[in-house]
């Protein structure tokens, strides 16, 4: 897990436009952003380096500093959880169900990385690897029918290594106040009663969640 102090480096760097690409970074110039001395600035750019969070390259100029992708992430994390804590919407829909096994499917094609991708651009966050199968109760499986009615985000199928993949679509809801999304394949066997739902953390392990365990999941209106 980062620390709150390169965390807080880190979205300094992507203030000054870090995340579009390399920016000319001084240590001098960091400390005096963050309140900290020139050495202390030093020491965080070379934590966020290791971390592989972001990169650096020296020029006749100075030092340039680009964000990564897991960089990105981190701060997606971070804004989705400011989220939970400012945002108080109604939910539109709710749906109430027990958690299930699925049959690992979830997690190979939710770490492809084009799939990734979409996610994180449409989405807000880069999903945990693998998905949370809720079987849905009887009340909640008509609910689930008055979702064909909302907005759906498309998620675009493409062709790899002489194999295609579908296309997809994705809801987004929260679960306990965590971020997610309910993703329908293009092509799926599951049954009506059934949903998949993807998230930027395991929810399993970080809602201490197991099989036949209740949730719910909900649907906020815009």
């Amino acid at each position: 897990m980062i620390e709150a102090e390169d965390l807080q480096c880190l979205k300094a760097i992507a203030l000054i436009g870090g995340c579009k690409g390399p920016v000319l970074v001084s240590s001098q110039t960091l400390a005096g952003t963050l309140g900290i001395s020139p050495q202390t600035a030093s020491r965080r750019l070379i934590a966020l380096e290791a971390g592989l969070l972001i990169t650096r390259s020296l020029h006749p100029d100075g030092q340039y500093v680009a964000i990564t992708r897991d960089g990105e992430e981190a701060l997606h994390r971070e804004y989705s959880d400011y989220c939970r804590v400012f945002e108080r919407k109604a939910a539109q829909f709710q749906l109430n169900g027990i958690v299930v096994s699925g049959v690992g499917e979830g997690r190979y094609y939710v770490g492809l990385p084009h799939y990734r991708e979409q996610f994180l651009k449409m989405l807000g966050f880069s999903p945990f690897p693998g998905t949370l199968n809720i079987r849905l109760n009887r009340p909640s499986v008509q609910v689930r029918k008055k979702l064909e009615s909302v907005d759906w985000v498309p998620i675009e199928g493409f062709t790899a290594d002489d194999r295609t993949f579908g296309e997809a679509r994705a809801l987004p809801c929260s679960i306990q106040g965590y971020q997610c999304a309910i993703v329908v394949p293009g092509r799926t066997h599951y049954p009506d009663d059934v949903i998949e739902v993807i998230a930027a953390e395991g929810l399993r392990e970080t809602l201490k969640l197991k099989d036949m365990d209740t949730v719910t999941v909900e649907v906020l209106d815009d």
